[in-house]
């Protein structure tokens, strides 16, 4: 190498020192880059890392938008970010997390400028409540265009900013798309003196911000998987709940035989059956089906539970309890709601049965003697729709005389508009054919052969309605 240097005249060695040393600064480029290549690679390892760790743990969203802003920010290598997102309905971007010293693109109230002198944190505190509006600057202009703009410093539209005291370099703001769906904006700034936002950072940024719109989606999910799971928790526990208010076993009540079942469709039911002691020689029999289902009826149930069970005790007359029941719901129910009830009176040891129908279902009486089956059918209305003024004049007692063996059997429509796959009825003839077919085996027998008629009927068609039966049979 030394005889060849010696060789050649001093302009051919200067140019062939010249050659060399742009090859070594050529090299030292390359390996700056390929550090920075490196280096970024690391941190977008580390970012994504980071998100998948947010959301495999109980990250709260707040959390997840700092760390998505925070992540980007260093991988860019950017002085400031934020992400504002989509506000309910879709109709506004709202910020969810901005750094300190990220440039305000939205106007400002006029006092806070001179504020800042005072109080450096006005800015920071006014952004963070500003929301944005469809048509209202460049945030709202990416958002509904889904394109990325790269402003420049002496853009007017970073004016707002130099006004706030913020002089920045370049400005960088791209959707957050994932798929179809715009979950908002993410901006990045720059200071002035800093390199500019190229291409490559661009394709780096967008990049980064389909990663981030794909955890905000997969966070929902999340959240919305994590919020049913606490709905069905809930569920189970109003299920319980439920369960405690309806009756364990039937009563003891000298000369008949009581049964009855409550098959809710959801969690929880709209229907009600009950049995209480009027007094020493009196109980009371109740079967009620509220308007509507799940969580609103189970109310209203409960509500109907505590109203007719602080009625009842010492009157035998069931027309005088249900008058009352009414008068106390009617002032409380929604107006689209209401109560079918009917409510007997059993006298121990006699053979009389005082019923009141409001509305409900006409019970089924079964006489023993000669195999039949009528509707009791007193006039009566629902409870909850009249103040008293009609309720009252029209509903009334009914007595029963019933017959050793003689069954009268209560249900909600559930039983009778159970629907197969068909789209048939299970109707009152089949719950006839049911009752008549195993009357003669005791009042447990006619629930379980009717419930069992049921479930064969139905097959696996998914229930709609409450299922509720109470047989009383005569000893």
């Amino acid at each position: 190498m030394d005889l060849v240097l010696l060789m050649l005249s001093g302009g051919a060695m200067a140019a062939l020192l010249g050659v060399i040393y742009a090859q070594r600064q050529s090299i030292r480029s390359l390996k700056r880059a390929q550090e920075k290549v490196v280096t970024e690679e690391a941190r977008v390892f580390d970012f994504l890392h980071g998100l998948g760790e947010a959301l495999s743990g109980t990250a709260k969203p707040s959390d997840l938008h700092a760390l998505i802003v925070k992540g980007v920010q260093r991988i860019l290598g950017a002085n400031s970010g934020a992400m504002y997102l989509l506000g309910e309905g879709a109709t506004l971007l709202q910020p969810s997390h901005l750094s300190k010293g990220c440039p305000p693109l939205v106007d400002f109230p006029m006092g806070v400028p001179e504020n800042l002198s005072t109080d450096p944190d006005a800015l920071h505190r006014h952004l963070r409540l500003r929301t944005v509006r469809k048509g209202e600057g460049i945030l709202s202009e990416v958002w509904e265009r889904g394109e990325a703009q790269v402003l420049l410093a002496q853009d007017p539209r970073l004016e707002v900013a130099r006004r706030a005291g913020i002089v920045c370099g370049s400005v960088a703001i791209v959707p957050l798309q994932y798929g179809k769906r715009c979950f908002g904006v993410l901006l990045m700034a720059r200071a002035l003196g800093e390199e500019l936002f190229g291409t490559s950072d661009m394709q780096v940024f967008q990049t980064l911000a389909e990663q981030s719109a794909f955890a905000l989606c997969t966070a929902e999910v999340f959240s919305e998987a994590a919020e049913k799971r606490r709905l069905d928790h809930d569920l189970q526990v109003a299920h319980e709940i439920q369960r405690i208010l309806l009756p364990s076993q039937a009563p003891e009540v000298e000369g008949f035989e009581i049964s009855g079942v409550n098959l809710p469709a959801k969690h929880v039911s709209g229907d009600y059956f009950d049995y209480f002691t009027v007094d020493p020689t009196h109980c009371g029999v109740a079967i009620a089906d509220v308007s509507g289902k799940g969580v609103p009826a189970s109310l209203i149930m409960a509500t109907c539970r505590s109203v007719l069970r602080s009625k009842a005790p010492g009157e035998i007359s069931a027309s005088t309890v249900l008058r009352k029941v009414n008068a106390q719901i009617f002032p409380d129910i929604r107006e689209d709601m209401f109560i079918s009830m009917a409510y007997a009176v059993l006298e121990r040891n006699s053979s009389s049965v005082v019923l009141c129908r409001a509305g409900h279902d006409a019970p089924l009486l079964y006489r023993a003697a000669d195999r039949s089956l009528t509707l009791v059918n007193p006039t009566g209305m629902v409870v909850g729709i009249d103040s008293g003024q009609v309720f009252d004049r029209i509903i009334r007692d009914h007595t029963i005389e019933m017959s050793v063996n003689d069954c009268l059997v209560f249900y909600t429509d559930g039983v009778t508009e159970a629907l197969d796959a068909e789209g048939e009825e299970f109707g009152m003839q089949r719950m006839s054919d049911s009752i008549l077919a195993s009357a003669s085996e005791g009042s447990a027998a006619m629930i379980e052969r009717l419930t069992a008629d049921l479930r064969n009927f139905v097959g696996k068609h998914p229930q709609h309605d409450d299922i509720t039966l109470i047989v009383i049979r005569k000893k």
